[in-house]
């Protein structure tokens, strides 16, 4: 009778099947802290960045090269090469609307950065569960700045 009742050995089987479900949720706890704390820096670096540059671009340089300059400028502050990607885009809004003096009218233009995060890793089989991350995980942030009047920022 005491055969039967003998417990000897739960403690390792409840540990051989709680260890992996705790390991892919550690995983996707890390990942989304790590996701955060990009997001966090990135929208405060992409803010500063544009702002400082593109509200007065310098003479001579097209959208293009400025959008080269201010995706290279974050990138590198954000220092997360291995697993962040950076880009931006510009739309011309135009000018505003409503008058025949252009020259006076503010010329918007809209800066949208945007963040890849890429998590590690990416495919994890364990006996009990198994974890598959998303191939990139993306956040946006956009800013309309009045590209000839310094300081301006709307």
């Amino acid at each position: 009778m005491k055969i039967l009742n003998n417990k000897d050995g739960q403690m390792t089987v409840e540990l051989a099947v709680l260890i992996p479900v705790v390991v892919v949720v550690a995983l996707i706890a890390i990942n989304l802290m790590e996701f955060i704390d990009a997001c966090a820096a990135f929208d405060v670096l992409s803010s500063d960045t544009v702002i400082s540059q593109a509200v007065s671009p310098s003479q001579g340089v097209d959208t293009g090269a400025l959008c080269a300059q201010l995706e290279g400028d974050i990138a590198s502050g954000l220092q997360r090469e291995g697993s962040c990607s950076v880009s931006v885009r510009c739309e011309d809004q135009g000018l505003a609307e409503g008058s025949l003096t252009n020259c006076l009218l503010p010329h918007y233009v809209k800066y949208i950065c945007t963040l890849k995060f890429k998590p590690w890793p990416r495919n994890l089989n364990l006996p009990i569960v198994s974890y598959g991350a998303p191939l990139e995980l993306s956040h946006e942030k956009s800013i309309v700045v009045d590209m000839f009047k310094s300081g301006v920022v709307i």
